[in-house]
This record gives C-alpha cells, sequence and structure tokens, in this order.
C-alpha cells in the first residue's frame, strides 16, 4: 500500500533507519575532549572580557562587605527606587546595611531592579546560568527592567559542560525544571535583521562577583 501522507513516509524512514543498524563510520573520533581552548588566563578574567563583549557590566568584590558598598554606591548614582529580592541569603546581606528592597511578588512596575543568585558563571560564553531551583524563580530574570546577579568565584566554570554538572551535583535527585543561560542584556534582530536592546527582558544586566575563595 502506497504511503498517502508525508507523515507516514517519515515514520517509514525511522523505522527503516532504526532495523538497519549502521557500524560507526568514524570510530576513532574523540567526542570527549573540548573543541574550544581557553586563553590561559584566569577565568574571572575571562568572563569578565566576554561578559562586558555582549552589554553586560561586571563588578568584582572582594567580599561580601565590598559588595554591599558598591551596590550602594551604584544604586544611589542609578537612582534605583524599587528594589526586589527574594533571597534569604541575599535578603539577610541587604537588611545588615538597611539597603532598601522588597519581597513583594505581585506589584512589579517599570524600571524595577532585580537582586538574584545564580547557579554558574560561564567563562568561556560570557553567560550566566540559572535555574527554576532558586527562591527568586523565574520572574525576577525575565521582569525586571535591571538585574543585578550575586555570583561567586567557586562558581566560575570554563564551559557549559561544567556548568551542568555544577548544577547536577548540586541537585542530585532531581534536576531544576528550567535552566537557562543569559548571555547580557536581551536583544533582537528579528525586525530587518537591525540588532535592537532592549528586547523581551532586562535592559541592563549587572554581575557582582564575589571571590569566595581562600586567599
Amino acid at each position: 500500500m502506497e504511503d498517502s501522507t508525508t507523515r507516514e513516509k517519515i515514520f517509514k524512514k525511522i523505522r527503516k533507519a532504526l532495523t538497519n543498524h549502521r557500524s560507526q563510520p568514524y570510530p576513532n573520533i574523540d567526542w570527549d575532549s573540548n573543541v574550544h581552548v581557553l586563553s590561559g588566563e584566569p577565568l574571572d578574567e575571562t568572563f569578565a572580557k566576554e561578559f562586558t563583549a555582549i552589554g553586560g557590566r561586571f563588578i568584582f568584590c572582594e567580599s561580601e562587605l565590598d559588595f554591599l558598598e558598591q551596590l550602594v554606591q551604584l544604586s544611589e548614582e542609578s537612582g534605583w527606587k524599587r528594589i526586589y529580592c527574594y533571597e534569604e541569603e541575599l535578603c539577610s546581606l541587604l537588611e545588615q546595611v538597611e539597603f532598601p528592597f522588597t519581597r513583594d511578588q505581585n506589584d512589579f512596575k517599570e524600571g524595577m531592579v532585580a537582586v538574584t543568585s545564580c547557579e554558574a558563571l560561564v567563562a568561556r560564553l560570557g553567560s550566566i546560568m540559572i535555574s527554576s531551583k532558586s527562591q527568586s524563580g523565574r520572574r525576577l530574570v525575565v521582569v525586571p527592567t535591571v538585574h543585578v546577579i550575586f555570583a561567586k568565584t567557586s562558581q566560575l566554570v570554563p564551559d557549559v559542560k561544567d556548568a551542568l554538572l555544577l548544577i547536577k551535583n548540586k541537585y542530585p535527585d532531581h534536576l531544576p525544571s528550567f535552566i537557562a543561560s543569559l548571555a547580557g542584556p536581551s536583544r533582537t534582530a528579528d525586525i530587518e535583521k537591525t540588532l535592537v536592546t532592549p528586547a523581551h527582558g532586562p535592559r541592563d544586566i549587572f554581575v557582582f562577583l564575589i571571590d569566595d575563595k581562600e586567599k
């Protein structure tokens, strides 16, 4: 019986491919080695260079106290009025210096600033890995006009596969239902191939990298 639909033709080809196994035509290919070679410079320097190249703002902090001081200064200079934070660790830090923020999860306004953590920083791409396991959830990643990310040097990894391994080790029982990579402020080139920023997401992303390694 001749196939009557394109769908049936595709399924027939799939069944044929599954039943007629071929031997590996290139048995000596190395699938494990990384095809991307890092420059050899420190991961924080690589990340800072790549992250700023795609429009991000990078700030290195020697300690949590340094982070708070620089965040307060940046907030005053930028005139931030509505700052959101949900994560207990970050909220406790902000409360130490009486930094004004809200835990409101409903009243989102234009110009809002979100302070969140992240899962990992990928040096080669200058990108930030986030997940739904964070107390900030998904909304504080998409909705804010300005996104402030609190990260630690122990979260720096060379590449994406290392970031995924870090997440897997952190959540051994159940991986997050949502894992994403943030590559700088939102932008799009869908309209007439012209790059426009911001698009759907934060206009500005700041990464405060706190040195948590022993001296």
